[in-house]
């Protein structure tokens, strides 16, 4: 696939796909004898999983490490579980954290909305 189609498909800019390979956030794209970028199956796969862990806020810099743990072989695979498990724990951190925000921002409308009921009650006297 050429990097205008993968942009299109994962609905990510050709400018951050390459800003991704050139930080080794995904491998080395393979070129064609045009020099254009062909991304293969894998490569795609790469893609798609920065996309998901980006999209869920995990740090750049997170995923560079996991990155290059991955590309050093099957002796990294430990280091690799224990950044993703620290990684998981600070999403599900988040997670509650949001909670709480989304649950905060309701009670405020939800007060909002009966003041509105209020003082539309009181013009209707």
């Amino acid at each position: 696939m050429t990097i205008a189609e993968v942009s299109k498909k994962y609905d990510i800019s050709q400018d951050t796909l390459r800003y991704y390979e050139r930080i080794g956030l995904i491998p080395s794209v393979n070129r064609n004898k045009s020099g254009i970028r062909d991304y293969t199956e894998e490569d795609c796969k790469w893609v798609e999983f920065i996309k998901c862990m980006r999209g869920a806020g995990l740090p750049i810099e997170a995923l560079i490490e996991y990155v290059t743990l991955f590309q050093q072989g099957d002796e990294t695979m430990e280091a690799r579980k224990q950044l993703l498990t620290e990684q998981r724990n600070a999403l599900s951190n988040r997670v509650v954290e949001m909670k709480n925000t989304l649950q905060r921002l309701n009670n405020k409308i939800e007060s909002y909305e009966q003041s509105v009921f209020r003082k539309e009650k009181e013009l209707r006297r």
